[in-house]
């Protein structure tokens, strides 16, 4: 069965990567509750590729 309620699964990528011109992507999945937070998420994340903290913004 489908789960009920206002609890979204949500893609975050990186910002900074693109920028950086070294192949690959760096993502996390992750959840939010839609109903409390209806603006797109952006969480500081490790990038493994980078070895460092970035930004990372909620993707389409």
């Amino acid at each position: 069965m489908a789960k009920k309620g206002n609890r979204v699964q949500v893609i975050l990528e990186c910002t900074e990567h693109k920028e950086s011109g070294k192949p690959g992507t760096s993502r996390y999945i992750t959840t939010k509750n839609k109903k409390n937070s209806p603006d797109r998420l952006e969480v500081k994340k490790f990038n493994p590729i980078l070895n460092r903290m970035t930004l990372h913004k909620e993707i389409k």
